[in-house]
């Protein structure tokens, strides 16, 4: 009897902390900054794009358009300023509710194919990947293009193997969409992603004729062209060679070029081929560890009144979550998020094993979920307390204090060598980059400015003859801040180079 209500309790215990996770990853992403280098660049590209209503061009910085991405990142979280005001939470907001589709799907596949405790079980797998978890409340392109790659592989499924004519339809125009989401979001990438596995499947399976039925291929490729070829056009036209940079140096160059130079808007990563294996591992955790556990430990256990696996579904999940690792396994320059495609799939798999293996599944279920909830609400509130915790990883605090003092609009505040995007975003374009201290005097308007010094360096600091410090604010976070304004009458007339190393 015990055993019975146990078994009665667990699922709403599991949807119960699926919703605590949901919830406290809701108050993280109001109480983060924006960190350096993806999220504050992403969001200070879409806020100029909210202000300065340009829809085509995404702007690195001024007069530097960018050629990395496409633009759909950008186009919601600017949508989302528009709608709700500039903030980390409205940033971060668009990409949350990708990551809430995603994982409709996911509990709508495992539903229909496995049954209702799949479904729970698949979600749990998914919501809890620490991967998946960092990047629903984050602002990155990786969100949309799984998005997209998952409702692909979503309708297609659907279109081929549904017994009602009208969700094999729906989910044809599913397929569709989805291709035209992942074009917009991160590129051709999308039909390597998903238009491999499925290539695979159908050749496996011998379903070319169900595929080419089933699904309205002209029209269906005539609606994604018009939904993403004129903005592919207009980015050319108005920035030309957005066309030979983004095809051939993002889709080419750096997956096949260690240590490639080309890279306009970062720097090249050179990992060993085969790291992307160890990033699925880590983009998996807690159940990377705790699944290996309860295998072992629910050996010979079985669950016979769940549906069992159908053969071709197994290995369309198998194609669909193995083939985006194998593809970047000879890569050297990516990043644990290039895992983040093989997700769905990888919660599917392991919500079904689950599901079928063992009886204790919903154990290791609400463990798995209660390690992630206590770490995702324990960043929060140790955040909260300790709110120096990041100041490394962005320039919020100088910023704001900036924004704070500021007596006039033209007094910039300058970073030398190198400027934090979240600077950007956090003082509204204001933060200025010099090359040199010896530059700052000249780019000064009479009311002055302010100066932003890395604490570190500041026992360093040697003020340039032509520069007056009128105040020194403070430290805050990472920087001294510090008002300037030109001498009168500078010494010789020339600049006084300073001894301040960055």
């Amino acid at each position: 009897m015990r055993n019975t209500l146990a078994k009665l309790r667990a699922p709403h215990v599991i949807l119960l902390l699926i919703a605590a996770i949901l919830v406290a990853r809701l108050a993280d992403m109001a109480l983060f900054p924006l960190m350096d280098t993806t999220e504050a660049r992403y969001g200070e590209m879409a806020r100029k794009m909210a202000l300065l209503g340009d829809w085509i061009t995404p702007w690195a910085d001024d007069g530097v358009p960018f050629w990395g991405k496409p633009p759909l990142s950008f186009w919601i979280t600017a949508l989302s300023f528009r709608l709700f005001g500039v903030s980390e939470f409205t940033a971060r907001l668009p990409h949350f509710l990708c990551a809430l589709l995603i994982g409709a799907m996911v509990w709508d596949l495992a539903r229909r194919q496995y049954g209702a405790r799949a479904a729970l079980l698949s979600a749990s797998v998914l919501t809890g990947s620490a991967l998946f978890l960092v990047s629903s409340g984050a602002v990155m392109t990786d969100t949309a293009l799984v998005l997209g790659t998952t409702a692909a592989m979503y309708g297609f499924w659907l279109a081929l193997n549904d017994p009602s004519p009208t969700l094999r339809q729906r989910g044809a125009w599913v397929f569709f969409i989805g291709v035209a989401i992942g074009l917009l979001a991160k590129g051709p990438l999308t039909l390597v992603l998903a238009g491999l596995p499925l290539f695979i499947w159908v050749t496996l399976t011998r379903k070319w004729k169900e595929t080419f039925r089933n699904l309205p291929w002209i029209l269906g490729t005539l609606f994604v062209a018009a939904l993403v070829l004129p903005w592919y056009i207009l980015a050319e036209q108005k920035t030309p060679g957005f066309l030979d940079y983004f095809i051939i140096g993002e889709h080419w160059s750096r997956f096949m070029v260690p240590g490639w130079k080309g890279d306009l808007y970062g720097t090249a990563h050179r990992y060993p081929p085969g790291t992307i294996w160890l990033f699925s591992l880590l983009a998996l955790l807690p159940w990377s560890i705790s699944l290996f556990v309860g295998a072992w430990q629910s050996r010979g256990e079985t669950q016979p009144d769940e549906k069992p696996a159908d053969a071709s579904w197994t290995r369309y999940l198998l194609l669909w979550a193995l083939l985006p690792l194998i593809f970047f396994t000879a890569a050297r320059n990516i990043i644990w998020t290039y895992a983040l495609p093989s997700l769905p799939a990888a919660a599917l798999l392991l919500g079904g094993w689950m599901a079928q293996r063992s009886q204790k599944s919903e154990i290791w279920a609400i463990a798995g979920l209660s390690i992630v909830f206590c770490l995702t609400a324990g960043a929060g509130v140790g955040l909260a307390l300790f709110p120096n915790l990041l100041e490394r990883s962005t320039a919020k605090s100088v910023a704001q204090a900036y924004m704070r003092y500021k007596y006039e609009p033209d007094q910039p505040l300058f970073f030398v060598t190198h400027r934090p995007f979240s600077a950007g975003f956090y003082t509204l374009d204001h933060a200025r980059l010099v090359s040199a201290m010896g530059d700052i005097a000249a780019n000064l308007a009479s009311p002055g400015g302010y100066l932003a010094v890395p604490a570190s360096l500041m026992a360093k600091f040697v003020k340039p003859d032509d520069l007056e410090i009128e105040y020194d604010l403070g430290r805050f976070g990472e920087y001294e801040l510090l008002h300037v304004h030109r001498m009168k009458a500078p010494h010789d007339g020339e600049h006084t180079p300073i001894a301040l190393a960055y």
